[in-house]
């Protein structure tokens, strides 16, 4: 049995009809950069996370680096951010030539350790960037505080987490300063190509933003600050404009395939329970701990699943396992950034961040796209159990 680490084309098949129509719409207006489908496609995201303005970027890489730009970041400033993140998080820190300054991850969540932001703040600190990874939030109440106490900025790296809720009916990108979003293909909510998206609540710097995702310029061909080539696509804006209503019952799928895996590792005898930290003879795999809180009907902690990860032991071992068994799989991330070449300067070495470094040694992605089947799912876990107990 062939089970992908995502299928695309099954998402596509589904929807085939308004995707088509939505691509040919842009094709004939001829308006491909920004425009209507870009303005619906910002009011459509303030209305679905209840935010006050959203600007339609090219990515969710130029969403971090056009929301370190619009809060003055610049040489000589430091902006802490988790060791463990797609390099993004911390490759546009350095391209403005400020330093990045690592901080450890919870075990538990894989997300920033607030504890540990504390230790690393100093004079020159301006910014925290809280990544919301593989779709879970953050402790955004203990980040806020720490950001308030010491008059930070937060830019919510929420690239892998569009529509997770955190409390009081709030969505992650926010609740801090800007909230940033990829809509990279693979992502929950993915358009056609590159696309991302920055959000706040805060009208100043809703105005950089839009205008310095156009080269600083207000009106065109006037500059008074510099900002770079940030635009949106329209095409990807319509494609997202016909997704966006169906995000929801993705999220919940996937959500529904990870209860199964967790359901099915628990009685394979692989691991006693979800958010397991340590690895002992009844804890072979350890699973994803979604902390979920449900405070009202409407108001509920999710975690979106956009990576279903475990960790195990003999991760490579068990990697070669799966792809010889066609079961896609992926390392995010084999890497910490303190320990990046490109990083080398700052001085960090091997054991500085114990809680990354293990993620990064034992993490594997498991399949969890919303069209995954129970027989796939099931395929899976009888495959990694065959691997453990052989």
């Amino acid at each position: 049995m062939k089970v992908p680490l995502l299928n695309l084309k099954l998402q596509y098949q589904a929807h085939k009809n308004e995707l088509d129509k939505a691509v040919l719409r842009v094709v004939e207006s001829q308006y491909f950069i920004l425009g209507p489908e870009v303005d619906e496609m910002e009011k459509a995201f303030c209305g679905y996370l209840n935010c006050n303005y959203a600007v339609g970027v090219s990515s969710g890489t130029d969403a971090l680096l056009l929301a370190l730009m619009a809060i003055g970041i610049k040489s000589g400033n430091e902006v802490i951010v988790p060791t463990y993140s797609f390099f993004s998080t911390a490759g546009v820190i350095s391209r403005l030539n400020a330093t990045p300054v690592f901080v450890d991850i919870n075990k538990t969540t894989f997300n920033i350790d607030s504890e540990d932001i504390k230790r690393k703040i100093t004079e020159k600190t301006k910014a925290i960037i809280p990544v919301h990874l593989y779709g879970q939030s953050c402790e955004m109440d203990e980040i806020v505080s720490i950001a308030k106490e010491h008059k930070l900025k937060i830019i919510e790296d929420a690239a892998q987490a569009i529509g997770t809720q955190y409390k009081d009916g709030r969505y992650v990108g926010t609740i801090g300063d800007i909230g940033c979003f990829s809509f990279f293909p693979s992502k929950n909510l993915g358009c056609y190509g590159d696309g991302g998206l920055a959000v706040t609540n805060d009208p100043e710097l809703a105005e950089r933003l839009k205008i310095m995702r156009v080269h600083g310029a207000k009106p065109r061909y006037y500059h008074k600050t510099i900002g770079g080539n940030f635009r949106l696509d329209a095409l990807q804006a319509a494609v997202l404009n016909v997704k966006l209503p169906y995000l929801n019952s993705w999220s919940a799928k996937r959500r529904t395939n990870a209860d199964l895996y967790n359901k099915l590792f628990i009685e394979a005898g692989l691991t006693t329970s979800v958010g397991e930290t340590e690895f002992n003879d009844n804890n072979k795999v350890l699973l994803p701990k979604a902390v979920y809180r449900e405070y009202s009907e409407t108001v509920k902690n999710y975690n979106i699943y956009n990576q279903y990860i475990i960790r195990v032991q003999k991760r490579d071992e068990l990697r070669k396992h799966l792809s010889d068994n066609e079961i896609g799989n992926e390392i995010y991330y084999p890497v910490p950034f303190h320990l990046q070449e490109c990083f080398s300067n700052l001085n960090y070495k091997q054991g500085d961040f114990p809680n990354a470094e293990e993620a990064c040694a034992t993490s594997l992605a498991l399949p969890i796209f919303p069209e995954l089947t129970e027989e796939q799912i099931k395929y899976v876990v009888d495959t990694i159990r065959d691997f453990i107990y052989k």
